[in-house]
C-alpha cells in the first residue's frame, strides 16, 4: 500500500494511492496515518479494504507529511561510503546518530525556507523507514518486523549552523521546513530490498545526486537493532538513513541553495518530491 495524508497543514486527512495513482479517502476507517494505524494489525485492516470502495479525492490537494504525530525523527550521519569519501571524512565505526526536530517536518512539495542568516543551506535525498511496532533491544533477525514501511526525506541542512558553530549538528538540521517527508508511506511488503534502491536529486534541473541505497554502510535491519539499544522506537517514529554523494558542500566549488531554486528528488518505488526555496 501507498499511504498518504492530504489537505492544509495541520488539517491533513488520511488517504491511500490506488492502482491508477488516484487519492482515496480513508477518513471513515482511520483518524490518521499515525500510531496504532501503523501497527501490523492496523495495516492488515487497511489491506482488507477494497480501494475502489473508498471515496475518490477530487482535484490536486496538497500532500502533507505521509506520517502524522511523529514522536521523533532520528537521522544517521555519514552512512553512505561514497558520501563519506566526498566529505573527506572516515566511515564511522558506529552509526552517527542525531535528531531532527519534528517541527521541521513538512509535506513533500512544501517550500524550503532559508533560515535567517543562512549562507550554506544544502540538500540530501534520504531513504527513511517508519516504525510500525515498538522496538526495544531487538535483534537483527527480528528487526524488520518492526518496520511499517519506507518514505523519502529531504534532510535539508544548514552547513554553517551544523559544523562551523559550537555544539551538535541538531541546530543545522532542525530549522522549519528542513524535513520534507513523503509523498507517501510505502508499506514494507512492497519494497523487496531497501538496500537496492536508486536515489536522485536535482537542483534547477541539474542532476546533483545520483546514487543507490546499496552503498549504505549500515543497512535498515542493522539500524533498527542498533538504535533500539539506546532508545525505544515507537510506531510513527521516522529514521532517515543518510545520503549518497552529490550534496552542495561536496561540489567543487561548493554550491548552496538560494531563494527561487527548485529542488526535485526521488527514490525508486517511493515517489518524488519537489520544493521551491524561499527566504524565511
Amino acid at each position: 500500500m501507498k499511504l498518504l495524508r492530504y489537505g492544509p497543514p495541520g488539517q491533513e486527512k488520511p488517504g491511500l494511492l490506488d492502482a491508477e495513482g488516484r487519492i482515496r479517502d480513508l477518513s471513515a476507517h482511520v483518524g490518521d496515518i499515525a500510531g496504532e494505524t501503523l501497527l501490523p494489525q492496523g495495516l492488515d485492516r487497511l489491506r482488507a479494504i477494497d480501494p475502489a470502495s473508498l471515496p475518490l479525492v477530487e482535484g490536486d490537494p496538497r500532500l502533507g507529511p505521509c506520517v502524522g504525530q511523529v514522536g521523533k525523527m532520528v537521522c544517521i550521519g555519514l552512512n553512505f561510503s561514497d558520501h563519506a569519501a566526498e566529505t573527506g571524512m572516515a566511515v564511522p565505526p558506529e552509526p552517527i546518530i542525531f535528531m531532527k526536530a519534528t517541527s521541521a517536518i513538512v509535506g513533500p512539495n512544501d517550500p524550503i525556507e532559508l533560515p535567517r542568516g543562512s549562507e550554506k543551506t544544502d540538500w540530501e535525498v534520504e531513504l527513511a523507514f517508519v516504525i510500525g511496532k515498538t522496538a526495544k533491544y531487538v535483534s537483527e533477525d527480528e528487526a524488520m518486523d518492526h518496520v511499517a514501511g519506507y518514505c523519502i526525506v529531504n534532510d535539508v541542512s544548514e552547513r554553517a549552523f551544523q559544523t562551523e558553530r559550537q555544539g551538535q549538528w541538531t541546530k543545522g538540521k532542525s530549522c522549519d521546513s528542513f524535513g520534507p517527508t513523503g509523498p507517501w508511506l510505502v508499506t514494507r511488503d512492497e519494497v523487496e530490498d531497501p538496500q537496492s534502491l536508486k536515489m536522485w536529486l536535482e537542483v534547477n534541473g541539474h542532476r546533483r545526486q545520483d546514487g543507490s541505497s546499496a552503498t549504505m554502510v549500515y543497512g535498515v535491519r542493522y539500524l533498527v537493532s542498533y538504535l533500539s539499544r539506546f532508545m525505544s522506537l515507537q510506531p510513527g517514529d521516522i529514521v532517515s538513513t543518510g545520503t549518497p554523494p552529490g550534496v552542495g558542500m561536496g561540489q567543487k566549488p561548493q554550491v548552496f541553495l538560494k531563494a527561487g531554486d527548485v529542488v526535485e528528488l526521488g527514490i525508486e518505488g517511493l515517489g518524488t518530491q519537489r520544493q521551491t526555496v524561499v527566504q524565511g
